[in-house]
């Protein structure tokens, strides 16, 4: 999904704004030790409804229960309490969807903390399910690797948007200019045709366009950009990084649940 400059801009002036507002501050513990995230005061539905479930001790002695290295580490579901070994796990609860908060300026970075939901064919308004809870781990990507992402993604967009306005009536006319050497008219034409195209792949949902926010982040920290404008992340990693490292670095068994049960406590800490 592309970002516009109008929402970024946007959801920075906000984000600006939240700093004024109090912190607020959860630690998720395990056996492997305890990551504390800082939630942003500019998702405030799944700042709060994370914070109410965490203070009435919904998420305790549940399980991180999908464990995938280079990707992220995800649990809280309440099915996983106490749930006997090799059960495939992560069934949602519909009494705990949030409307999607999807900002910009909040993407999965290492240690993003974020919300996950149904896919699009039975959501398609993105809501999440706020009784789970998943962190990125992700890895750090080059610029040419972002580079060729965005390729892989558009070349489609690009594929059907010529399709549509490059016509057969189009290319007779251009040949006929080049035939009879009348340059101004062909070039014209011609770049009103590349232009036309370009609109039309930009503003295609489809479209994909790191910004500079993004580029910064994958390039140095790292995380995992797939994600980015389908889920909402509501809050980020403070300490604890090696923590997640560890976690991530479990073995696993074919639906990638540790073969070891690892324990979540969340608690508030302001």
């Amino acid at each position: 999904m592309k970002f516009s400059v109008l929402s970024l801009v946007l959801a920075l002036f906000f984000s600006l704004n939240s700093t004024a507002q109090n912190e607020h501050i959860v630690e998720i513990s395990t056996d492997m030790g305890s990551m504390r995230f800082k939630l942003y005061n500019d998702t405030p539905k799944h700042r709060d409804a994370f914070l109410e479930l965490a203070r009435d001790g919904y998420y305790e002695n549940t399980l991180f229960y999908r464990v995938i290295e280079n990707f992220m580490i995800q649990g809280g579901s309440k099915t996983t309490r106490n749930a006997p070994p090799g059960k495939k796990l992560g069934i949602g609860d519909p009494d705990h969807q949030v409307d999607d908060e999807i900002l910009p300026n909040h993407i999965h970075k290492r240690g993003a903390l974020c919300a996950p939901r149904q896919p699009d064919e039975k959501n398609p308004a993105k809501q999440s399910d706020i009784s789970q809870f998943y962190i990125v781990q992700g890895e750090i990507y080059t610029e040419g690797l972002l580079d060729t992402l965005e390729l892989v993604n558009n070349q489609p967009i690009k594929r059907e948007a010529t399709a549509l306005i490059y016509t057969e009536e189009i290319k007779e006319e251009l040949a006929r200019l080049r035939e009879e050497k009348k340059v101004d008219e062909f070039r014209k034409i011609a770049n009103k045709v590349k232009s036309d195209i370009d609109m039309s792949m930009r503003t295609n949902d489809d479209y994909l366009e790191f910004t500079d926010i993004q580029r910064e982040a994958y390039t140095t920290v790292g995380g995992y950009p797939n994600l980015d404008g389908d889920y909402t992340v509501f809050g980020e990693c403070i300490s604890g990084f090696d923590v997640i490292d560890k976690i991530a670095a479990l073995p696993t068994d074919k639906n990638d649940r540790p073969l070891t049960d690892l324990k979540i406590s969340v608690k508030v800490i302001q």
